[in-house]
């Protein structure tokens, strides 16, 4: 079986972002940029499925500029066997990415797709859903515990929910989208990322795809959200209960 894990190239979540002059959305020159976390941990248990001998191949593919090649890298450096690119220099909107990735599952006929849940730059949580539908295929999203039956051709998915945990089986292929407690993903080491160098990247244009780049959305204004006022020492339950009620109205 085949494994085909969509991965972004996002700012790193340790860089403090920064609004553009223009309030056109958030600086992306000169900052670092990494794989999304949540990817990272779809790629891991994708690899972790490999490793058991329930696959055979695990493909990444991104999506954006021709610089998410170094996200691949990295994907690649991780254990992926194969990379995809399709090139794009206009930004894309969930449905577009859903729509690429259904070309590309039409091209490679995985048995099993994975993906983060959201991207930490927009927190759309909509791509997963909108693929499986396009797709007509089952899912199981904000997994916290993928097993997979080979033999029943079927995978069972742990999901948080508000009341606890809910457990889906689901028949294979199937998309999954994954959540911060489903592992804890392995670092490249410098050996692996030097054969990454010679794995193979395939590139694609949304053209050659037959998917048309367009956006329902317009931002219109990106800012900051406003700065918190300092906190306050209270000397009494009397002096609290005073500013609740005259200064907060909350009682």
């Amino acid at each position: 079986m085949k494994i085909m894990v969509a991965v972004k190239r996002v700012v790193d979540y340790a860089v403090k972002i920064r609004v553009r002059p223009d309030k056109s959305g958030v600086e992306t020159q000169n900052v670092k940029m990494s794989m999304n976390p949540f990817c990272e941990i779809a790629l891991e248990e994708a690899l972790k499925i490999k490793e058991s001998g329930l696959a055979k191949e695990v493909v990444a593919v991104s999506m954006g500029p021709s610089n998410c090649v170094d996200t691949l890298r990295t994907g690649l450096a991780m254990g992926a066997d194969r990379a995809i690119l399709v090139e794009a220099s206009r930004d894309l909107v969930p449905l577009t990415v859903a729509k690429l990735l259904k070309k590309l599952v039409e091209v490679e006929n995985p048995g099993l797709l994975i993906l983060g849940k959201q991207a930490i730059d927009d927190d759309c949580n909509q791509t997963g859903q909108m693929i499986a539908g396009l797709l007509g295929w089952p899912q199981g999203t904000f997994a916290s515990k993928v097993v997979l039956d080979k033999e029943k051709q079927a995978v069972s998915v742990d999901r948080e929910v508000d009341g606890g945990l809910e457990t889906l089986c689901l028949g294979l292929p199937v998309v999954i989208t994954t959540d911060l407690r489903l592992n804890q993903p392995r670092y490249a080491t410098l050996p692996n990322i030097m054969k990454a160098k010679s794995k193979p990247i395939k590139k694609y244009t949304p053209e050659e795809l037959n998917v048309e780049i367009k956006s329902d959305l317009e931002v219109v204004q990106v800012t900051e959200p406003p700065k918190r006022n300092a906190g306050v020492i209270l000397s009494s339950v009397d002096e609290l209960i005073d500013k609740l009620n005259n200064e907060a109205h909350v009682i």
